[in-house]
């Protein structure tokens, strides 16, 4: 019996490795690199390698997921008064982010930067409080901490009164609260919960997608009128599970105004493609008195949208900046698009800044983000470690003029799996606000040279490339 098994799989084995390297290479949207590093994966070491690809090589939608990407909205041409928002120089970026979800640009907003991450949560708790007909929240990670329970408990208090409260919570980057009684007292007191992406059982990934494409997003949504967008998960910022990285150092901004709406489009999507139920009773978003002040445009990017359309973003904004840009992320792990449009914007003389945290939670995302320095460095980009906790803002500014804020990541988790949400903003005022705040973080940062980078010892290097060699299969 066992000969006729080791038979069996002796013959069916390099059937399937070669099954799988077909595969491999008739995947669209897969870069070369991506393929190369697949096939010897799968060529070296054939039964690890059928099952990791299995796992973790292809983003497979759902009938949900293929559903929302037929409903997505065709580009359509800009109204006088929405091509009137924007400068020239810029209407370009907008378009491109038009593209992704169908959203035209608003005008008529207004946002604030609150100062840090627990005066967001209490900014949240507030806005909650004063609902008076509808509460949407989708985040990561949400936690049974201080801050967690006192969404949790805004959440309660806002059901009771009859406010409609819905609210997602990835179910892997939430689960310690998915998990905990918390979770039943907010759906006893009426709060409509989901938790998004169930992981189920992990085996039958195989048939219906990574394990670890997550909804990234952090979104709040009240009453129509007010919206949420940042960094900022609902936790405390000494973000107990990984407590030594921290304080997670966080960006969150408050917006009024039409931009809400598109938020919540965002939210809707997601809660379609967790419930089935598409929303009929959204709250319209209410305009501001100036109806050109702060235009606006968000952008959700995810398996249901096109493909890499975040890095697409990310490097047109590069592309756009004509004399500064500065760029703040906590994961830094660049497609190679991406890599040479930062180091060109520098060689074209835009004072170009990369602000990365020093000590990171993933000592992979480490170690790839170490084997780009030198390149960066080359090329003119300043590249800053922040000190003192887990810089976990994702923000970029430019020219003074424009502003990116969001969950997404310059790596690629966030521009080919996760579902990710940005809001692109040109107003001088909200990005000198934002630019400061990243001063602060300038100051609390350690600036990284050519000549210390060069001076790393050999076997340091290799790790650090032989890690960012992997960066195709994450």
């Amino acid at each position: 019996m066992l000969a006729t098994i080791w038979t069996v799989a002796t013959i069916a084995m390099p059937l399937i490795t070669l099954a799988v390297c077909v595969r491999v290479l008739l995947r669209p949207h897969r870069d070369p690199a991506s393929r190369i590093a697949w096939l010897v994966v799968v060529g070296v070491l054939p039964v690890i390698g059928v099952v990791a690809y299995l796992l973790l090589g292809e983003v497979r939608t759902g009938r949900a997921q293929r559903r929302l990407r037929r409903e997505e909205q065709t580009l359509t041409p800009w109204p006088s008064d929405v091509e009137a928002l924007l400068p020239d120089r810029h209407r370009n970026l907008f378009r491109l982010g038009q593209s992704v979800n169908g959203f035209l640009p608003v005008g008529g907003n207004s946002a604030r930067l609150l100062a840090d991450s627990n005066a967001a949560v209490d900014a949240i708790v507030a806005d909650i409080d004063a609902a008076e007909r509808q509460v949407h929240v989708d985040f990561y990670i949400w936690l049974p901490d201080t801050n967690g329970l006192k969404v949790a408990a805004a959440l309660g208090r806002a059901a009771k009164r009859g406010v409609t409260c819905r609210a997602l919570a990835d179910d892997l980057g939430s689960r310690a609260l998915v998990r905990s009684e918390h979770w039943g007292v907010m759906k006893a007191a009426g709060v409509d919960l989901h938790n998004a992406l169930p992981i189920g059982n992990p085996l039958l990934q195989i048939w219906t997608g990574r394990i670890d494409v997550r909804n990234h997003r952090k979104i709040v949504v009240i009453d129509g009128k007010v919206t949420y967008c940042g960094s900022q998960n609902c936790a405390d910022p000494e973000f107990l599970p990984k407590a030594k990285f921290g304080p997670w150092v966080d960006a969150m901004v408050r917006f009024e105004g039409p931009i809400v709406r598109q938020n919540q489009a965002l939210f809707a999507a997601d809660w379609a493609l967790t419930t089935g139920q598409h929303l009929e009773d959204l709250e319209p978003a209410e305009p501001m008195a100036d109806g050109t002040a702060m235009p606006a445009i968000a952008i959700g990017t995810g398996p249901t949208v096109r493909y890499s359309a975040m890095s697409e973003m990310f490097e047109s904004l590069f592309f756009a900046a004509r004399r500064e840009l500065v760029v703040t992320t906590p994961y830094y792990v660049p497609d190679e698009g991406l890599q040479s449009a930062l180091c060109a914007t520098a060689y074209r003389g835009v004072d170009t800044t990369l602000i990365l945290p020093e000590r990171n939670d993933s000592w992979i995302v480490a170690a790839a983000s170490h084997s780009y320095y030198a390149d960066l460095l080359r090329a003119g980009v300043k590249i800053h470690e922040y000190v003192g906790g887990l810089l976990h803002t994702k923000s970029i500014t430019l020219d003074g003029e424009i502003t990116l804020i969001g969950s997404a990541n310059l790596d690629r988790r966030s521009f080919e799996l996760n579902f990710e949400n940005n809001i692109l903003i040109y107003d001088a005022e909200l990005t000198a606000t934002i630019r400061q705040r990243q001063e602060q973080y300038l100051a609390h940062s350690k600036p990284i040279t050519a000549e210390a980078v060069a001076a790393w010892p050999m076997q340091r290097r290799l790790w650090n490339n032989a890690i960012a060699t992997l960066g195709p299969l994450l």
